[in-house]
């Protein structure tokens, strides 16, 4: 393990075994390898008073980040993105009613399922990223797969909000392995996002199960992997909310935890200011 000054953790990379059972969509065939447009279409997304963040670079934090500064007082909620778009409209309103702003890692399917998501995670004040075009199991794929996982979701969401997302997550994988996490910086994701903190709520333990799982390893600076498409994660949002605020935690996104404690970033070669 490698840690910062600033207490933010490099994850150990992760095996072909790890990480969260495959999505039906995993079996689609890769695209292919060409790195995100630089063009920006005309059906993008861009909520009024809520511009969406490309990827920002930390200097002095590690390429895989486990968690945030633990002396913020704040933790993230990072949310799988795909599943039922009720359900996740219906998190994303709880999650909006308590004042606090999670982190959706989209799969790129998703996106072209249901291309107003984009726009409701944003118009929240929420953060949008990618979680992979298909949700294969990204790091056992070879590199040119792996890398058109990477940019065809990346290209989704420029096309949908301007940028290619704040954060890049492997899809089924906890952390992921150089070649990935590589390939990611290659996409313009100068960090790649895991978690100190398993809900385990795609496995479906019921919400009480899924509350326990998050208070009872939650604490300051945390990153919590969380799920949409699940009635349980649903359900034990208020319960894991109030015990977050009741402990002194703020709910912020991704970005807004690191930087809890001052921690300064530049924009990365993905972001695109904008303006108006």
């Amino acid at each position: 393990m490698l840690r910062s000054a600033s207490g933010v953790v490099a994850a150990t990379t992760c095996g072909v075994g790890c990480g969260h059972p495959a999505d039906p969509a995993s079996s689609r065939p890769a695209g292919p390898t060409d790195a995100p447009s630089s063009g920006v279409a005309s059906d993008r997304a861009t909520p009024a008073g809520h511009a969406p963040r490309g990827p920002a670079r930390f200097p002095g934090l590690p390429p895989r980040i486990t968690h945030g500064p633990r002396g913020g007082g704040a933790v993230a909620l990072t949310f799988h993105g795909q599943g039922d778009p009720d359900l996740a409209r219906s998190l994303l309103s709880e999650a909006e009613r308590a004042g606090a702003r999670v982190t959706v890692l989209a799969v790129g399917t998703w996106l072209d399922e249901r291309p107003e998501m984009a726009r409701r995670i944003l118009d929240g004040g929420h953060e949008l990223g990618n979680h992979t075009m298909r949700h294969r199991a990204v790091c056992a794929l070879p590199a040119d797969e792996a890398y058109a996982e990477i940019t065809e979701c990346a290209d989704r969401l420029r096309r949908l909000t301007g940028t290619i997302g704040s954060w890049f997550r492997p899809s089924q994988a906890r952390t992921a392995t150089d070649l990935v996490t590589h390939l990611a910086d290659r996409a313009g994701y100068p960090h790649v996002l895991s978690y100190d903190v398993d809900s385990l709520d795609f496995q479906d333990p019921g919400p009480d199960a899924v509350r326990d799982a998050v208070l009872g390893q939650v604490r300051a600076g945390s990153v919590v992997s969380l799920h949409f498409g699940h009635t349980g994660t649903l359900t034990a949002l208020p319960a894991v909310l109030d015990g977050l605020r009741r402990r002194g935690l703020r709910t912020v996104t991704t970005t807004e935890l690191m930087h809890s404690d001052g921690v300064a970033a530049t924009a990365g070669p993905g972001t695109r200011t904008e303006t108006g």
